[in-house]
């Protein structure tokens, strides 16, 4: 079956990656991104089945309106809630500001995002909300990162509420830790490559069952404590 995918933040990293794999595998992929990136418009050059919007910043009412137009009428398989950022708040050092920039973007914006686009699912549809687990207060054991954890804390609140809420329409919502991913976001400095990252999201979005739903898991298939 040939799948309707959705992917914010597809422009770079672990969204491009994901991008890749899916249109590989023959699906339609819509790659929403702020701006798109040399090698998305090189991607999709090559493959008719990868469509890029861009203009579509999911914190912002104007690029949530771009969403929704470009993406109207379209039955959605998968959406991958994929848009993120970090930044870097220590005791006495505390930027709010930039706390308040996290949550938006981390944590409200996907919430946003399937807030609009839920009425064209499917049974059968998947929701994949990539976190991390720093989100997760029992799993911390350095600290620090305040704004980074908060969000995608809330986000994992978000998302198992999610899966409550969409399970009368059959469709489930899988909460993923990619690992430390080598990407902008950590200066390369992660342990995985996004394409090996983005692989084993791939095979849990396609394995994810209603039975799993709402299940906090890390990308080799750990499930991850609270």
């Amino acid at each position: 079956m040939i799948n309707n995918i959705v992917i914010t933040g597809a422009n770079r990293g672990i969204g491009f990656a994901m991008c890749k794999i899916f249109s590989e595998q023959g699906h339609n992929v819509y790659a929403l991104c702020r701006k798109s990136s040399e090698m998305l418009n090189t991607l999709a050059s090559k493959a008719a089945n990868v469509h890029v919007i861009t203009n579509v910043d999911v914190a912002t009412d104007d690029g949530i309106a771009t969403m929704i137009s470009a993406l109207k009428g379209i039955t959605i398989h998968i959406l991958v809630c994929n848009a993120g950022i970090l930044r870097d708040e220590q005791l006495g050092n505390i930027d709010i500001e930039t706390i308040r920039e996290q949550f938006e973007v981390n944590a409200v914006a996907p919430l946003r995002v399937v807030d609009k686009l839920f009425q064209q699912f499917t049974s059968g549809s998947k929701v994949a909300m990539i976190t991390s687990r720093m989100g997760s207060v029992a799993d911390n054991g350095s600290g620090g990162r305040y704004g980074y954890r908060m969000s995608k804390a809330a986000l994992n609140a978000a998302s198992m509420s999610l899966s409550k809420d969409l399970a009368s329409q059959d469709v489930a919502v899988g909460i993923y830790h990619p690992g430390y991913v080598q990407t902008d976001m950590v200066n390369n400095g992660g342990d995985i490559s996004a394409d090996e990252s983005a692989g084993k999201l791939v095979n849990l979005i396609h394995e994810l069952t209603m039975q799993e739903s709402g299940v906090f898991k890390h990308s080799n298939g750990q499930i991850l404590p609270w």
